[in-house]
């Protein structure tokens, strides 16, 4: 399912070391950019986040799509109470003797295109490969990726199979989302 949308002609991704510096991005957005730039090199070197490029496979420089990724957890904190915590785990179809109080997550810091690439699904092949990732090399135990979705990016997640962790999420600039990787690993 995957491997199509992911193998693009000249295009790989690229798990970045945090030496690696993206010197030339822009995604549109000032702050994504600004920490593309500047500063996510050191959330790698602390071991806070993951940073991944999606570049030409002649010249590496090229970023045409950048993500950081780092643990998270799906918890009852997530939600206004238990009741409603409870009705997320049964609707994912966890058997009682899985019914913990948090589950594993993958969170998406970031995710931008540059501006060269938009509209040509590079977004979703992203993170098409982000969930081929993880369900195929989940070396750690991992069911959710979440997310804190901009308000603008909301129809492109849920595009791509994201959905609204909870209604109360009243936050004025995100709503918090996630994907069940189960949804491709049966």
């Amino acid at each position: 399912m995957f491997q199509t949308s992911i193998e693009r002609k000249h295009l790989k991704f690229i798990r970045l070391k945090f030496t690696d510096a993206v010197t030339e991005f822009d995604c549109g957005d000032k702050d994504l950019n600004d920490f593309i730039l500047n500063r996510a090199s050191a959330f790698q070197k602390y071991l806070l986040a993951v940073n991944y490029a999606y570049v030409d496979s002649d010249d590496a420089s090229k970023v045409y799509a950048y993500c950081s990724l780092a643990n998270d957890k799906i918890a009852t904190s997530d939600f206004k109470d238990m009741t409603e915590f409870n009705r997320f785990r049964k609707k994912q179809g966890f058997p009682n003797e899985k019914r913990l109080k948090s589950y594993p997550a993958v969170k998406l810091c970031r995710l931008g295109v540059d501006i060269s690439a938009k509209g040509q699904q590079i977004g979703t092949t992203v993170l098409d490969y982000i969930k081929w990732m993880f369900v195929t090399e989940n070396k750690t135990g991992c069911r959710f990726l979440t997310v804190d979705a901009y308000l603008d990016a909301i129809p492109f997640y849920e595009k791509n199979g994201f959905r609204f962790m909870n209604i109360e999420d009243n936050d004025p600039h995100t709503r918090l989302m996630y994907y069940d990787l189960m949804d491709i690993a049966n």
